[in-house]
């Protein structure tokens, strides 16, 4: 059960209660559900019973009560618990979550760097309008990338003629000038340097992710730390994910085995529970970033998915040691990082920066 499908599952949930007439309150156009902090219960929470309390006119355990014993029936849920005030927490089924997982990693694999694209926003006929300004130029272009992924159609329009040096960092203008009637804005805090000076110094991909990491609002921290090769620089982290994702591969081939996802005994393990929920939760981060034209949420999941990756990798490692010989544990490990290579190889493309093979 993927998070869309908990979503769905605690939505029908609320509709039951109101048709019944044991909840009297609007029904949401949908609920949020999000993975536990750690050190909190279950797999799942949402604080649906809280945003329902008010108009219900009824305290948010009640309200967690009237919901918990319609999902807890639902299928793939093994347990459903309250916890603080009126939040529900999910605890998913064991049999149906390996299902789950074994459709994740096979839908991740089998859609390559285009896992999570969409059309939710197909719709949407947009024109981003930024000044001329590397970072609003660079920002527009990502969004625009974002917005068709998902379905939109797009087109980008600067103020005045576009920069030559934007064309080393990949960046397309459709249009020049000052349009006839408003359109909307793409206007980020300036980078306070011109495009040729931070390519010069930094490159073009530190340049693109020291620009779209900090939120549009903040400002874009462009020092020489992006070019540092260690965890603390998250580009290097989410670049050096990848391509040990890929170096896995090549080692499993000389080892005589593939990834395939057949057995589930690291399942409920941390880690490989951690990495998994990030992958299942990557189509509705990209969603997220193009409806609130914010690559920087697809910039911060890419490194979550970096820090679970590593975390699975180091305590489940997917290839055999010494004398062991692969086993079905290592070819499911194998294909659940091959899978988080995926989405971070299609993730930095989003952001128009590259996924070397070799790092």
């Amino acid at each position: 059960m993927t998070p869309a499908d908990l979503s769905r599952t605690v939505l029908h949930a609320v509709r039951r209660a109101v048709d019944e007439d044991a909840l009297r309150a609007p029904v949401p156009a949908r609920v949020r559900v999000e993975r536990t902090r750690p050190g909190g219960s279950g797999d799942y929470a949402c604080a649906v019973a809280l945003q329902l309390a008010r108009p219900a006119a009824l305290p948010a355990l009640e309200v967690a009560r009237i919901l918990r014993d319609r999902v807890a029936a639902e299928p793939g849920i093994g347990r459903v618990d309250i916890t603080g005030p009126g939040f529900l927490s999910f605890t998913l089924d064991a049999g149906t979550d390996a299902d789950t997982r074994r459709a994740l990693v096979h839908e991740v694999l089998e859609r390559g760097p285009r896992y999570g694209y969409g059309d939710a926003l197909r719709a949407e006929v947009l024109q981003l309008r930024h000044p001329r300004e590397v970072r609003a130029a660079v920002s527009a272009h990502a969004v625009r990338a974002l917005l068709r992924s998902q379905g939109a159609r797009v087109r980008t329009s600067c103020d005045e003629a576009p920069d030559p040096d934007w064309a080393r960092l990949g960046v397309t203008v459709d249009a020049h000038g000052v349009p006839p009637a408003p359109l909307t804005a793409v206007r980020p805090v300036p980078a306070g340097a011109e495009a040729g000076e931070l390519l010069e110094r930094l490159g073009p991909d530190a340049v693109r992710w020291g620009l779209l990491r900090p939120a549009g609002h903040d400002r874009a921290p462009l020092g020489d730390d992006l070019l540092v090769q260690s965890a603390d620089n998250a580009l290097f982290l989410v670049r050096y994910a990848h391509s040990r994702a890929r170096a896995l591969t090549r080692g499993a081939a000389l080892l005589g085995f593939g990834g395939a996802y057949e057995a589930n005994t690291d399942a409920r393990h941390p880690a490989a529970h951690a990495l998994s929920g990030l992958l299942a939760d990557h189509p509705g981060v990209l969603l997220a970033a193009a409806r609130h034209r914010a690559p920087d949420r697809l910039a911060r999941h890419l490194e979550a998915v970096a820090h679970a990756f590593f975390d699975f990798h180091d305590s489940h490692p997917p290839l055999p040691a010494g004398d062991e010989k692969p086993s079905a544990a290592h070819r499911s490990r194998l294909a659940l990082a091959e899978a988080a290579g995926t989405v971070l190889a299609g993730g930095l493309s989003l952001l128009g920066v590259s996924a070397p093979e070799h790092l």
